[in-house]
């Protein structure tokens, strides 16, 4: 490991900076401490003395890559027995080698979708366990019967993350209880606010189909979310279920499952995000295949439904013009398999550079901290990774996390 307040050079065969330029062929990208001072063709960018080299055969340098849609401190898989034994507290514990796993496998930022305290997030910036940089939704919001109520047909409540560890109760219904909610989510340190605006798969009473929650609603949490200068994230699968949460001003998509031509206009009208996680219904079929008696099977069954018209929904906005940030909703795949949702991005027609932009440049404007994270400038945060191999010709290669040979967060090398 590497300290931040050392001087580093990192020489690749090439550099990607995030922005969607071309690449740079025979690069060096240079740090202090935690910021970076040079990226750029290895003739132009000179390296201090005394520097520390990393070098590497067949080298990518890239910006850190972000995750828009995490949730750190659940376990892989809705194994309904496992969860019932597991005590909450032991649940939580699971944050730790989730974290590292994420950062190992070159995320350095991540949006977790809920299910996380703050104190996760307080405990990596303490140092006491590695992880990427925490944007934490910390509660996830639905309605009675809806996607994230805990209530299940036998009549308990079956939680499947670590609350009530400083994790609100996310059951709501109406405008008031909704204001009520969100100043409860917000009070307990999170960056920004989740809804479920739509069924799901991984939901016992509902499906993918139904829109939840009314735009009044929906509204509401946007307002009381924006008073902190903070965003909505929405889960929305249904056609009316997205459309809704774009009326109401959610800034991000999650899903989007059964989006339409009328969502997908709605959605560049107003300037929303889609997060799309191609990676998750494909994650929860093959769970199943592996351990059929894992997941309901009703729930596999709603999965495959899902992504037969998910990258279809997907290839449209994309081609569209709607913006895309990378998310895959690991907690329902394994977690540091992150990058296998890049390759599933060009399937779904974007090129590996763009595909490449989604997983940076647009995710940090996304979080609003293009400032100092997501492309490769002088100024910004050393948050910096090499893959072995070109990216642009297989993207595929971020599959196997162990191409990843290099991580940077901050200036402090984690892996090399």
């Amino acid at each position: 490991m590497i300290a931040p307040a050392a001087t580093v050079a990192l020489i690749a065969d090439r550099l990607i900076d995030g922005t969607g330029r071309d690449p740079v062929e025979s690069a060096a990208v240079v740090w202090e401490g935690d910021r970076l001072v040079a990226a750029g063709p290895r003739r132009e960018v000179r390296i201090p003395g005394g520097a520390t080299v990393i070098e590497g055969e067949d080298l990518t340098a890239l910006p850190g890559l972000m995750d828009m849609h995490v949730h750190l401190a659940m376990q892989t898989g809705m194994d309904l027995l496992r969860i019932m034994m597991t005590p909450r507290s032991f649940t939580l514990m699971h944050a730790v080698p989730h974290c590292a796993a994420t950062l190992q496998a070159g995320f350095t930022t991540v949006r977790d979708a809920g299910g996380t305290p703050v104190g996760v997030r307080m405990a990596v910036e303490k140092g006491f366990f590695p992880g990427p940089r925490l944007h934490l939704s910390v509660a996830i919001l639905s309605q009675t019967g809806g996607h994230a109520d805990p209530y299940m047909p036998c009549g308990c409540e079956l939680f499947i993350d670590a609350t009530p560890l400083d994790i609100p109760h996310g059951r709501v219904d109406g405008a008031d209880e909704m204001r009520r909610r969100v100043r409860e989510v917000l009070r307990a340190g999170a960056d920004n606010v989740k809804l479920c605006t739509s069924g799901g798969v991984l939901s016992p009473g509902d499906l993918p189909d139904t829109p939840q929650f009314t735009v009044e609603e929906i509204a509401v949490a946007v307002y009381e979310a924006g008073v902190h200068g903070k965003h909505v994230l929405a889960h929305a699968m249904s056609a009316q279920g997205i459309k809704n949460a774009v009326l109401g001003g959610v800034r991000s998509i999650e899903h989007g499952c059964l989006l339409d031509e009328e969502g997908i206009a709605l959605m560049r009208e107003r300037g929303a995000y889609l997060v799309p996680t191609l990676v998750a219904p494909r994650d929860v079929a093959a769970i199943a295949d592996r351990n059929p008696q894992q997941i309901p099977a009703e729930m596999v069954a709603k999965a495959r439904r899902v992504a037969a018209v998910h990258m279809e929904a997907f290839r449209a906005a994309a081609a569209a013009g709607v913006q895309v940030a990378l998310g895959t909703d690991s907690a329902v795949g394994e977690h540091g398999g992150n990058g296998r949702e890049l390759a599933l991005m060009v399937e779904g027609g974007m090129t590996p550079m763009q595909a490449l932009v989604a997983a940076t440049a647009t995710p940090a404007r996304l979080l609003g901290v293009q400032d100092r994270l997501g492309t490769l400038a002088p100024g910004k945060l050393a948050d910096v990774i090499a893959v072995q191999g070109d990216p642009l010709a297989d993207i595929s290669l971020f599959d196997d996390p162990t191409r990843v040979r290099v991580v940077a967060k901050g200036g402090e090398v984690v892996r090399r």
